[in-house]
């Protein structure tokens, strides 16, 4: 068990004011590792979560669609523990609107937040990790890494950005100490997935090409946020870890 062991260990982990991104923040910190919790709203009972566990917890407040103030959170981060060894890009948000429909300004704020933001960050911790020869960064992609989805452009171009960017930095950084995978939860019960849920056919219709019969909960990406974060994963790199229930393999 000691090659999932985190002790000692600064992760920061984007989106975490609850759902997946909460969750993951709170799996890391149970295999022992501290937390700089980062969110739009703020993360105050991730924080605590983390916290009750023993660990330390930064909790910043900020606008990851901002690349100018990129730097300077990414800096305080930094300073809270003094390093950073694992990097969770999970922050997202989703427009759905039909192509034909789709907002500019809709466009743009995905893109900046879903894909900038995630580039941004992670050349950042890359150059922190480079000079260290170690870290692991892991991205959140999703099914639509895969496929086109219905009435959501730009999230689906997002993460087939993702999951890209995942593999041209694996490529990049693999040999010099750093590994870069990326998880693709399936269909999750968030808030992202909200009006998806309310729509009671087309959950039925989702649930019953499940394999696992079920939809994912944020405590389901627990385990592998805590894998790819690990020693148990160092010959792991550029490598997108589908957690769905088997709907891929459908």
């Amino acid at each position: 068990m000691g090659l999932f062991d985190l002790s000692g260990k600064a992760a920061l982990v984007t989106g975490t004011s609850g759902g997946l991104g909460q969750a993951m923040a709170i799996g890391l910190a149970e295999a022992g590792a501290d937390i700089v919790a980062i969110s739009s709203s703020g993360s105050a009972q991730t924080a605590a979560a983390v916290e009750a566990l023993g660990r330390r917890a930064f909790d910043q407040q900020a606008d990851l669609s901002d690349a100018d103030a990129l730097e300077s959170v990414f800096d305080r981060a930094v300073a809270a523990f003094g390093r950073i060894d694992i990097l969770v890009n999970n922050a997202g948000i989703i427009r759905r609107t039909p192509a034909a429909d789709h907002g500019r300004q809709d466009w743009y704020d995905v893109i900046d937040l879903n894909l900038n933001s995630v580039f941004f960050l992670s050349q950042m911790a890359g150059r922190h990790m480079l000079e260290r020869g170690s870290g692991k960064i892991i991205n959140i992609a999703s099914m639509l890494s895969y496929q086109g989805g219905v009435n959501v452009p730009g999230y689906t171009a997002s993460k087939h950005g993702v999951a890209g960017l995942t593999k041209a930095l694996a490529n990049e950084w693999a040999g010099r100490g750093i590994q870069v995978n990326a998880i693709a939860p399936g269909y999750m019960t968030t808030n992202n997935t909200a009006p998806i849920m309310a729509d009671e056919q087309r959950y039925r219709s989702i649930t019953e090409r499940i394999p696992a019969g079920r939809w994912g909960v944020p405590d389901d990406l627990k385990g592998p946020v805590v894998f790819l974060a690990s020693s148990a994963s160092d010959y792991m790199n550029g490598h997108v870890l589908n957690v769905d229930g088997g709907w891929m393999a459908r």
